[in-house]
């Protein structure tokens, strides 16, 4: 059989875009999975006991895109769902982000109603307040407070997370760990949240579930593609390897984690409890908070960062620092060459990270963008 498109990767980019050239365009597309398995990173199972997990932890959609969600709605209902986590911190389980509630649950009534004062009067109620800028107030008050927030919930997590200090990754992220003056508890605060309401698997199966659509899993596309008749690829791997690691191996992190039952309704007190500073794990999850079901007993994963190693575990988040996109940038130029003949898009192949919305986002604006929608 011959196919227009060969799309290497079966998760959010893959997906969308092998959706969209079917439905749209009518045109034959062979989907290559290295995994047993589609939907990436989001694929969620039934493990042994019944609980509906989620094998590379916890996937909570949430997006501002009324493009993304509406896109998504497609294919799934929605299980509304905002999504609480607790932090340990000195001992006690607080609201992050980090907003007057968790300020009341730290410290004494006088010191933190004396806080919440001088956040207000100087910022506003209702401001979600990057750590940067806070850091910057020469009130001696705020600048403890924003200290204590750095140092307690971003430091240690961070050298968890990257297995490198603050300073020695971009100043983006720092940028992003955000104090919230208010009382709400929601980790996130976009207008649309919620969980697929059958799982992410059943809404990708509806997704690729055309007949336009063949799909090849536990396959290496390196070991079949020259036995393939197409005209064009969009690979969404990692684009090093694509390349034979020309310029270099660019640099991940990746995760391993251990999942636990436990014969009880719940099991801790929210979905998501952090670890900032104790232990080697950074956070565990409980999955019936997030997917509503209605089950005996409970699963719970604890969640290890650690060193990406091909061939051993997955590439999962890009390091952000300025040598590694001075790195990628090698690869983009390589991507030139190939006169677009290969189409790249997504979290590996992109070298950047994305939220499941802007990985949906990504692929139909390379949809709409380019030639493929004419």
């Amino acid at each position: 059989m011959k196919f227009d498109w060969v799309i290497v990767g079966a998760g959010f980019s893959g997906a969308v875009l092998a959706e969209r050239i079917a439905t749209q365009k009518g045109q034959k597309v062979l989907v290559i999975e290295r995994r047993n398995h589609i939907g990436g990173n989001a694929y969620d199972f039934y493990d042994e006991n019944g609980v509906l997990i989620h094998k590379y932890g916890p996937h909570i959609f949430h997006t501002n895109s009324r493009k993304a969600w509406e896109y998504l709605s497609h294919f799934t209902g929605w299980r509304p769902h905002f999504h609480k986590v607790l932090a340990v911190i000195d001992g006690h389980k607080v609201p992050i982000p980090f907003n007057l509630n968790t300020l009341y649950k730290l410290f004494s009534p006088v010191f933190a109603s004396r806080i919440e004062e001088k956040l207000v009067a100087r910022f506003g109620f209702g401001l979600r307040l990057p750590i940067l800028e806070l850091q910057k107030n020469e009130d001696n008050d705020l600048k403890f407070i924003a200290d204590y927030i750095f140092r307690n919930l971003f430091c240690g997590y961070t050298q968890k997370q990257w297995e490198l200090n603050v300073e020695e990754l971009d100043p983006s992220v720092t940028s992003r760990v955000p104090v919230l003056i208010s009382r709400d508890n929601r980790y996130f605060q976009d207008k649309y949240q919620g969980i697929p309401k059958n799982g992410y698997t059943v809404m990708f199966q509806k997704m690729l579930d055309h007949p336009e659509i063949k799909i090849l899993l536990n396959t290496d596309y390196r070991e079949i593609i020259e036995d393939v008749k197409f005209n064009r690829m969009i690979y969404t791997g990692p684009v090093d390897a694509f390349f034979d690691y020309l310029h270099g191996s660019l640099p991940y992190r990746s995760l391993s984690f251990d999942f636990n039952y436990y014969g009880m309704e719940v099991w801790q007190e929210a979905g998501q409890i952090n670890y900032p500073n104790e232990y080697r794990f950074t956070r565990t999850t409980e999955f019936k908070y997030l997917t509503g079901q209605n089950c005996p007993g409970t699963t719970v994963s604890v969640e290890y960062p650690e060193a990406y190693e091909p061939g051993r575990n997955e590439p999962y988040y890009p390091i952000p620092r300025k040598v590694n996109d001075e790195q990628y940038e090698l690869y983009k130029n390589e991507m030139g060459k190939l006169n677009k003949s290969v189409l790249f898009v997504g979290r590996l192949a992109d070298y950047k990270y994305y939220n499941m919305d802007q990985a949906v986002v990504r692929a139909l604006s390379a949809f709409e963008d380019s030639d493929l929608s004419n």
